[in-house]
C-alpha cells in the first residue's frame, strides 16, 4: 500500500452497474436499478457509468432527477459494435449507437465507451466466428472505428474509448498495439480495463507507459489467477469465467491497483477510473460490501476522498 495517500490529481474514481451484477437491461437475477443508485451513492462513489441500455431510465429529465438527489453524476455510455465486418453493418451499428450517445450526452458526460463484438457466444460457448482477423477484417475494423468516433463527436460532442475484452478480437498485448498503431490518436482513444486486460495476459502498467497519449479512460478489475489459469486451460468463455469468480474483489487478485493508478497519475492528464466488477449473476446483497470495501482500498492507494 502506499505511504503517501495523496490523491492522484485528474482521476475521478467511479463504479458501474456491473460491479452490482448487471449485464443486461431486464433480468430478474439483477438488483433493481433504484437499489443501484441508492447503494453506489451510499458507497462513497460519485460517479457511475449507464450500464445496459434500458436498466436505468432512458428518459434524461428522469434520470438527471434520480442521479443528482443522490449525489450522482454519468461519466459514460457503452455501446457494443462488431465493426470488423465493414460498411455493410453500419445503418445497424448506428441505431444501437445513437440513442446511448445522446442520452450519454445529457447526462453531460463526455465519454463513450465502444466493446468489440464477441467471437464466441459468452454464455454457451457456441464459436460465432473465427477468433482471427483477416487483414481485410482489421482495415474494416479500424476505418469503420475511425468513422464512428468522427460521427459520435460530430453529432454527440462524445469522445469514443475502445474497450479490449476477452472473447473479442481486440484482446491481448499484440492486438491492442495492432489496433492502437492502426487508427487515429486524435480520434481513438483507449479504455483500458486492468482485469480485462490480465485476463488476456497483458501488463496494464506497461501499455499506460508505452501508449500513454491514448489512454482515455479506465476500468478497474482485478482477476483471480488461479481460476484465470483453469479458464486458460479449459479454454472457458467469458460468462461462464465469470460465474466461476475469475473477476474477484481487489486487493486478491492481479493486476495490483495501485501501480496501474501511480502509473495513470504520472500521465498527469484528467482520467476516470471506474471500477468494474464482473459479478453476473450474483446473490442481491453481495455487491454492496464489496463496493464499500473496495472504495475504501481504493482510497488506500491513493484515489481521491470525492470524485469530483
Amino acid at each position: 500500500m502506499s505511504s503517501s495517500p495523496s490523491a492522484p490529481a485528474g482521476i475521478r474514481i467511479g463504479s458501474a452497474p456491473d460491479s452490482w451484477g448487471v449485464w443486461f437491461p431486464d433480468d430478474p437475477r439483477q438488483v433493481p436499478w433504484r437499489r443501484f443508485l441508492d447503494e453506489v451513492s451510499a458507497a462513497g462513489y460519485e460517479w457511475i457509468e449507464l450500464g445496459p441500455y434500458g436498466y436505468l431510465p432512458t428518459d434524461p429529465a428522469r434520470l438527471a432527477d434520480e442521479t443528482a438527489r443522490r449525489g450522482l453524476s454519468v461519466s459514460a455510455g457503452t455501446v457494443f459494435t462488431g465493426l470488423h465486418h465493414g460498411p455493410d453493418v453500419w445503418a445497424r451499428t448506428w441505431a444501437h449507437v445513437a440513442d446511448i450517445a445522446a442520452l450519454t450526452r445529457a447526462m453531460g458526460a463526455g465519454h463513450l465507451v465502444v466493446i468489440p463484438s464477441f467471437w464466441r457466444d459468452d454464455k454457451t460457448g457456441e464459436v460465432l466466428e473465427d477468433r482471427t482477423l483477416t487483414a481485410g477484417q482489421w482495415r474494416h475494423l479500424t476505418t469503420q472505428t475511425e468513422r464512428l468516433a468522427r460521427e459520435v463527436q460530430d453529432r454527440y460532442g462524445l469522445r469514443i474509448v475502445v474497450h479490449p475484452h476477452a472473447d473479442t478480437h481486440i484482446d491481448t498485448e499484440e492486438n491492442v498495439a495492432r489496433f492502437l498503431d492502426a487508427t487515429d490518436p486524435g480520434l481513438v482513444s483507449l479504455c483500458l480495463d486492468t482485469g480485462h486486460y490480465a485476463y488476456c495476459g497483458g501488463d496494464s502498467v506497461k501499455l499506460i507507459e508505452t501508449y500513454g497519449e491514448r489512454i482515455g479512460y479506465l476500468h478497474l478489475k482485478q482477476v483471480d489467477p488461479e481460476i484465470l489459469a483453469e479458464v486458460v486451460a479449459g479454454e472457458v468463455p467469458f460468462g461462464p469465467a465469470v460465474a466461476r469468480g475469475v473477476m474477484c474483489e481487489p486487493p486478491g487478485g492481479v493486476p495490483a491497483l495501485e501501480p496501474v493508478l501511480a502509473a495513470a497519475r504520472r500521465l498527469d492528464v484528467d482520467l476516470f477510473a471506474i471500477v468494474e466488477q464482473d459479478m453476473y449473476p450474483c446473490p442481491p446483497d453481495r455487491p454492496f460490501p464489496i463496493a464499500r470495501r473496495t472504495r475504501d482500498y481504493l482510497r488506500s492507494c491513493g484515489a481521491p476522498r470525492a470524485g469530483r
